[in-house]
This record gives structure tokens, sequence and C-alpha cells, in this order.
């Protein structure tokens, strides 16, 4: 059976890293559909908020006040859900009630002084400096001895539950790897062993021959959407130089992450035209002291918006009790992605107002 012929029927597809299967169902997308939908307008962002506690010498929820910052900021989360000082203390109670006390350490990174200046709205050096500071916080938290991963991520809009709209991420660092990392370390590991080779390498080879679930990319890094993909418009980025974490990047590569990362977030924001809501996350080695050369830095997208920017996926039903399921296919959502374009859809609607 070839591949186009899994364009009518329901199938399932392997996510080959984290060892789980997807159920595919693109015959669905032929049922009607009533709801609404429709675009919500951008609201305008001043940008300073005096009401922002993101915002440069504005006072923080816990008392403490920024300074007058004029690019990336970077400071200890007031309200950390990892404390780096917790009692040593363990339950196991027959192998059923078990929990372990987790150190950690929470970081809040903010792109710019700028309130309403989001990645897709961030010029390429701009958001070089933010990648500059992802890699340092990297190496100061892969130094601190009981560190064991580094999970840098983005919530972006209230739809993904992001508390503040000033552009920010987040830096979790944990004395433990988490579960899904951990999945993904297994996977590099066995497929290294089984194939003397590199499963996202060899992935990116394959997905960059067919061509047809790749949305852009540049001489260091291509964003596609994965085979197995979940989410409807989920991507994933990766480097094309067989590398284990952004301190590894060159200058150059540093630069062409910036820029494939604008690109992907305006196509994102092409799409229902609105400020397209998302989480990301970048993968990269275990920060545990021992060489990996079986890992490949990625980075995940997942964005929930379906039909327009107010109808969103939800994980309900057989979803929760089973498996995922998707109606649109990733082929589909990666033509949509590549016809949405990277020209932001506010420059277009400026360019229109001039002209007339």
């Amino acid at each position: 059976m070839s591949f186009s012929e899994l364009q009518q029927i329901p199938h399932r597809r392997f996510n080959p890293l984290a060892r789980e299967w997807v159920l595919v169902s693109p015959h669905r997308t032929q049922r009607p559909w009533l709801g609404r939908v429709e675009k919500i307008a951008s609201p305008h962002q001043l940008a300073y908020d005096p009401n922002c506690y993101l915002c440069p010498e504005n006072e923080r929820a816990g008392g403490a006040r920024n300074p007058k910052y004029g690019s990336t900021f970077v400071f200890d989360n007031d309200y950390a859900a990892l404390l780096p000082q917790v009692p040593d203390v363990e339950v196991d109670e027959s192998g059923l009630l078990i929990a372990r006390s987790e150190a950690g350490i929470c970081r809040v990174v903010c792109f710019s002084p700028r309130h309403d200046l989001t990645i897709p709205r961030m010029s390429v050096p701009e958001i070089r400096q933010v990648i500059d500071v992802w890699a340092e916080e990297f190496q100061r938290l892969e130094q601190v001895e009981w560190v064991r991963h580094v999970q840098i991520f983005e919530n972006r809009g209230a739809l993904i539950g992001a508390s503040n709209p000033h552009p920010h991420c987040q830096i979790w660092a944990n004395a433990s790897v988490p579960n899904l990392p951990d999945k993904e370390i297994a996977s590099f590991r066995e497929y290294c062993e089984r194939k003397r080779s590199c499963l996202l390498c060899d992935y990116l080879k394959l997905e960059l021959l067919h061509k047809e679930r790749v949305v852009c990319q540049n001489e260091g890094f291509a964003a596609i959407v994965p085979y197995w993909a979940v989410w409807p418009f989920e991507t994933m980025l990766l480097s094309k130089r067989h590398l284990a974490a952004m301190d590894e990047f060159s200058d150059t590569e540093r630069d062409q992450l910036a820029d494939i990362l604008r690109r992907m977030t305006i196509r994102y924001d092409n799409i229902f035209e609105t400020a397209f809501a998302y989480t990301m996350g970048f993968h990269q080695r275990p920060t545990d002291r021992q060489h990996h050369p079986e890992y490949h830095f990625h980075a995940h997208y997942y964005p929930p918006l379906l039909r327009s920017a107010t109808v969103q996926k939800f994980m309900v039903g057989y979803e929760m009790l089973c498996s995922p399921q998707r109606d649109i296919t990733p082929e589909t959502a990666a033509t949509r992605l590549v016809e949405a374009g990277e020209t932001h859809y506010l420059d277009r609607a400026s360019v229109t107002n001039e002209k007339k």
C-alpha cells in the first residue's frame, strides 16, 4: 500500500521517539462542521504595560522589582514549581504508594523589554539574543552537580494557559529526567544500538527526501510536521547537524535557529490570522555528565487550534482512554503551513492599508 492510499482510510502511525501509536482518521474530514469559524481581531498591545509584572522597572507578584532591562532578562521564578533545597524524602509502600522528593530550579526568561514583541514579530538579531541566553542558562544549570535535565519551554497565549502576554519562556532544571525526555532517550539509545546511526538523522533524511511534511528549512535546521503528529498543526524542529544541545551550535547555527523560529511562528500566526497559541520546548541531552552520542537536538511545537482562532483541539474520550487520534493528516497540515507564507498577516494588512 502506498502513502497516498493512507489518505483515505483509518490507520495507525508509530512514533519512534515516544514508542506510541496515533490513530489517523482522514475520512472524518468529510463530515459536516456546524460550528462557527471566525477570526479574532488581534488586540492592540502596548509596548510598555504599567500593570505587567514582567515589564522593566515594574514590581513582580513576589515583591521584587525588575531592573530597567534593555534586552533579554532572566530571573528565578517567584513562585517556582521546583525548589533547589528540599529534604530527602522517599515513600514506598508495597511498591504501590511511591513518592520521592524532587529538587529543581525554575527560571523565567523575558525575551524583550517590549510587552508587545513576540517571536514572530522580533528580528533575527533580537531572537539570536534570546538563543544566546538559552545556551548560557543551559550551560550554567548543567554545572549544578545534582541537575539531570534542563527543559526550556514557552507557553504562548491564554488559550494554552499563559498567565501573562509579555513574551517570555521558562526553564525548569530537574534532579531527575522527566517522563517524556526519558522515553526519547531510551528510544535514541535503542535505535543507535540496533542501527548504529541516529534516529532523528535517519528520520530527517526521509522527510527531506519525501518533502511532503517539510514546512520550511535553512542550512542548519528543518521544521516539519512529524509523520506521527498528534496535534492538528504540530511541528518538530530538527538540527541538520548531529548535535545534542544548543551550547554546541556555532555562531552561524545560532543565527539559523533564530531564522527558523521566526519563520515557523509567522506561519502559525498566518494560518488563522491570530496570535497562534502553542506550547513549545527544546529537547536536549541529559545533564548527567555522561556522554550521549546517540542524542539529537530537536524542538516540539504543540498548538491546540484546529479550524479557526476559536475552535481548538481537545484530548477527550478515546484519546484520554486509549490513544491519540487526529482527522487532519500531517500531510494536509504541512500543506496548510507551507501555504500560510512567511510575511506576517499584520504586515500584509499594513501594506494593503498603505495602498488604499
